[in-house]
This record gives structure tokens, C-alpha cells and sequence, in this order.
């Protein structure tokens, strides 16, 4: 065996203390295997998922339900669901074998539904590294990834994708749309080693681009000299008052109001007790605002002063900011959510792009349909029943209005035979 070759040559194994030979095993792992963590939430899920109870006081921290929801594509295809309003959740699982992503796909998808409309919440995943303390995992907890819905309002929806790259927490400069209604939706990101992203809704690209164009992994290669400042005798103004420009003398003399010559004083206005009349003002039509001087062209006008650049000492160059997992040993939702309701389901992380879409075919791609069928149905007798409520109420106030005004006629007569019987007496 080459000496090069020694730490995996049979012969030669025994010169290899055991440390050296699991780091080698993990490396080789590494650069040539694709790892998969998939997850259904089938029976027994509780079993691989941890909740972060200390990460919260109990009573701040929400709980999770397994259900399909109130509209599903499967009744027993369950997913995990957010259960309490205004509570934090925190739920982390071990995806066992390490996923790392060097020279490979990374995808992460999974999918969510609002079955609460959600008006303010988050709905996202995180990727994390090896050694967190699943019982504390919450907002401070170090990540790899965030992905997924972020709802607030009007204001805020978006889809979330951060990096951390170098301890440092990186937003998207692009703002990537979600879904907002009561369907599930599935939430694809797919990582290349080219240093591209792609983010998919449903199976349908909605963002794409570069890494660097995208979020500032990289200082900027140039920076504004320090040591250079705009001169003090420096002209940027490019007009000014012209100095020989004068007001006229009568310009002050016009109101910005006049009386409206067009008002007339009420017939019925009385001077001696609603005192002189005068009529109401109006905007001056020759009224032109305070005056101001012309402006003409700046004859010592230089022009707008370019702060000089100069390299910056701190820039580098990585042409492997794709890789954010070294490796990613734990996903987990950490959340807040004022109206809780939303179900997850279908997760799989994997290097493998493939197997992300056939995963993709046989879970929401298969469910869908069925779903929206039974919501919309739902939808349907929901308006239907709050239609024919409103027509009871509807024809129970005419009704009433009827007695009522049968009942003011019949007030009518007996006064009218009162007064008959008056008259006659």
C-alpha cells in the first residue's frame, strides 16, 4: 500500500490508533455519502421528538396535538399542530445520522397549514448543530438554517431563509413571498454547491438566484477611504438664489384669503340678534405664497463630491458559503403564535434532490387535492348555514315589524271608536 494510502490499507490498519481512524471514517462519510432524515409523524413520534420545557416558564410554553386537522387529504396521515394561542413552542428532534452538505444538495422541505388563518406567527424550521440542549432549545439556541412563513398582519409575509455564516445570523435582501390561507402548502429550499438557492411553494419556483448576490456572506471588496473627507471649500449646491432678484414692492399687499363674492347673507339672517353678517372666506386665486427668489445655475458649482474608495482589508474570498452544514445534527420548530392551529407534516432533509421531489409526489403531492375538495366543501355549507341564519333573523324581524304594525292599527280603531262613542254622548 502507498504510504499515502496507509490509514486505509488493511495491511497496515494496526499503526492507526482508534481516534484517528473515526475521524477518517467520518471524513470519508462525508465526502462521498448522501444522508436523508425523513419524518411523518406517524404513531410514536413523541418518542423521537424532545420538547424545550425549560427553555420557557410551563405556563408560557404551548402544547402540540397529533391530528390530519379539520379538512385533510387522509384522515389518518397526521401531522403535529400548534394548540394553544399565544404561547411559544419549541419542539427538536436528533436526525440521527449527521447531514452534512460540502460539495453537495441540501434540501430541506416540509409542509404547513393554517388551519387557524394565522394573523401573526411563525411557521418555520430549523437546521442545528451538533451538542444543543434540546430541553433549553429556543431563540438562542445556535442554527445552521431557518426556513419557512413568517405571518404578522398586512405587514409582514414572507418566507424566511437565514443562514448563519460565521455566528452571524444573514436575511434574505430579497423578500420571499408565503401563503397566507387555510391549505397546506409545501415549502421546498434546495442549497447547490455552485453557491445557488432555490426556493419552491408547492412544487413551483418562487425564488432563485445566488447566495452572494443575496445575503452578504462576503464584506464588500471596496470600502470608503477613512482618511478622506469632502473638502471644507467643496460646492455642491448646483442652484442658488439669484441674488438680484427682488420682490415687488405690492407682493405682501394680496391675501391668501378673500371673502367669497359669490356668497349671499340667508334671507332669514336677523343682524339684530345674529349680529352684521359677513361672508365666508375663500383661497385668493391671485395669492402666489410667500415669495421666494428664482434660482439660477451655482457659478462656482463643482459638482456632486464621490467619497474615494479604497480595498478593504478585511475582505476574503469563500467560495463555499453553501456550506452551512458541518454537519446539522437536529431540526426543530421554535415558534410564537398568537392564534395556534397550524399543522406540519412531511419533513425530509437530504442531499439527494430527487428523492426531495418524490417525497414531495407522495405526500402533498397526493393529498392536495382531497384537502382542498373537503375545506371547500366545508367552506360551502359554512356559508350556506350563516345564510340561512341570516335569513331566519331576517324573516323574524319582519314578522315582528307585522305584529308590531298590526298592533299600532289595532291601537287606531280603538281610539277611533272612542272617540265615535264621545261624540255620541
Amino acid at each position: 500500500c502507498s504510504s499515502d494510502l496507509v490509514l486505509l490499507c488493511p495491511t497496515r490498519v494496526s499503526i492507526v490508533d482508534s481516534t484517528n481512524m473515526k475521524l477518517l471514517l467520518v471524513l470519508v462519510f462525508a465526502a462521498f455519502a448522501t444522508a436523508s432524515y425523513v419524518e411523518n409523524f406517524e404513531a410514536g413520534w413523541e418518542s423521537r421528538w424532545v420538547e424545550g420545557k425549560k427553555w420557557k416558564p410551563s405556563h408560557e410554553m404551548g402544547k402540540w396535538e397529533w391530528t390530519a386537522g379539520k379538512w385533510y387529504g387522509d384522515a389518518e396521515d397526521k401531522g403535529i399542530q400548534t394548540g394553544q394561542d399565544a404561547r411559544f413552542y419549541s419542539l427538536s428532534a436528533d436526525m440521527g445520522e449527521p447531514i452534512f452538505n460540502e460539495d453537495k444538495d441540501l434540501v430541506i422541505q416540509f409542509s404547513a397549514k393554517h388551519e387557524q388563518n394565522l394573523d401573526c406567527g411563525g411557521a418555520y424550521i430549523k437546521l442545528m448543530p451538533e451538542g444543543i440542549d434540546q430541553e433549553n432549545f429556543g431563540g438562542d439556541t445556535d442554527y445552521a438554517i431557518m426556513f419557512g412563513p413568517d405571518i404578522c398582519g398586512t405587514g409582514t409575509r414572507r418566507t424566511h431563509l437565514i443562514f448563519t455564516y460565521k455566528g452571524v445570523n444573514l436575511l434574505s435582501k430579497k423578500e420571499i413571498r408565503c401563503e397566507t390561507d387555510q391549505l397546506s402548502h409545501l415549502y421546498t429550499m434546495i442549497l447547490h454547491p455552485d453557491n445557488t438557492y432555490e426556493v419552491q411553494i408547492d412544487q413551483e419556483t418562487v425564488e432563485s438566484g445566488s447566495l452572494f448576490e443575496n445575503w452578504d456572506f462576503l464584506p464588500a471588496k471596496q470600502i470608503e477611504d477613512p482618511a478622506a473627507s469632502k473638502p471644507v471649500d467643496w460646492v455642491d449646491e448646483e442652484m442658488i438664489p439669484d441674488p438680484e432678484d427682488q420682490k415687488p414692492e405690492d407682493y405682501d399687499d394680496i391675501p391668501a384669503q378673500i371673502p367669497d363674492p359669490e356668497a349671499a347673507m340667508p334671507e332669514d339672517w336677523d343682524e339684530e340678534d345674529d349680529g352684521e353678517w359677513e361672508p365666508p372666506m375663500i383661497d385668493n386665486p391671485e395669492y402666489m405664497g410667500p415669495w421666494t427668489p428664482k434660482m439660477i445655475k451655482n457659478p462656482e458649482y463643482i459638482g456632486v463630491w464621490v467619497h474615494p474608495k479604497i480595498d478593504n482589508p478585511d475582505y476574503f474570498e469563500d467560495d463555499k458559503v453553501y456550506n452551512v452544514c458541518n454537519p446539522c445534527k437536529y431540526v426543530g420548530f421554535e415558534l410564537w403564535q398568537v392564534k395556534s392551529g397550524t399543522i406540519f407534516d412531511d419533513i425530509i432533509v437530504t442531499n439527494d434532490v430527487a428523492e426531495a421531489k418524490a417525497a414531495a409526489d407522495d405526500t402533498w403531492g397526493v393529498k392536495h387535492a382531497a384537502e382542498k375538495e373537503m375545506f371547500d366543501k366545508i367552506e360551502a355549507d359554512r356559508v350556506a348555514k350563516e345564510e340561512a341564519e341570516r335569513k331566519k333573523m331576517e324573516d323574524e324581524r319582519k314578522a315582528m315589524e307585522a305584529e308590531e304594525e298590526e298592533d299600532e292599527e289595532d291601537d287606531d280603531d280603538d281610539y277611533e271608536d272612542e272617540d265615535e262613542d264621545d261624540q255620541e254622548l
